[in-house]
């Protein structure tokens, strides 16, 4: 599957949008406040966004969870339904766009549109083109039992369980040698 340089900043976009939920209701929220999501924004280099206001903030937040659900859908029919409600919300308005160093490439949303809809028309488009390609169950969620964070599995054989094979499968990893080795001692 090809992916284009817009397109992949868009799914790592929305990775990471999705990703700022609080796991358990001790972890901090990732988008706690305006300044969260200024920064968020920047690290995205995220386009054409004005001033962020606290009516920014929740709208983001609504949306996140809509791109969750995408994530945890069964199926490309309920994620085709998904994906297809958020970015008929967002009123989609594909154009050509060439700035900051980039080529050519597609920017989905409505100039002036809100920082919420811009991430849900381009991160929506993005994941919609995992759903076209018949790629649906690359968009997944860690397999570790104390992690969920949502991931693209963008392995040639569509193996990747972890969200982070350093972290999360390491630490399964390592815990399942050492209960081998302490059933094997007895």
């Amino acid at each position: 599957m090809l992916i284009t340089h817009d397109t992949r900043c868009a799914l790592d976009t929305v990775v990471d949008l999705v990703n700022t939920v609080p796991e358990d209701e001790s972890a901090p929220d990732g988008l706690a406040d305006v300044a969260a999501l200024q920064q968020f924004v920047g690290t995205h280099e995220i386009s054409d966004v004005g001033v962020l206001t606290d009516l920014d903030l929740s709208a983001v937040r609504a949306i996140r969870g809509r791109f969750a659900a995408v994530f945890a859908a069964p199926d490309a029919r309920t994620a085709a339904g998904l994906i297809n409600d958020l970015v008929a919300a967002a009123g989609t308005t594909p154009r050509l766009t060439d700035h900051d160093g980039y080529d050519w490439h597609i920017h989905y949303f409505a100039p002036g549109a809100s920082v919420a809809d811009h991430l849900t028309a381009d991160c929506g488009m993005a994941l919609a083109f995992f759903v076209v390609a018949g790629e649906q169950e690359r968009l997944r969620r860690c397999e570790a039992p104390d992690c969920r964070r949502a991931f693209v599995d963008l392995s040639r054989n569509r193996s990747r369980r972890y969200c982070d094979s350093r972290t999360c499968g390491n630490r399964l990893h390592v815990a399942a040698y050492r209960a081998r080795r302490k059933e094997a001692a007895g």
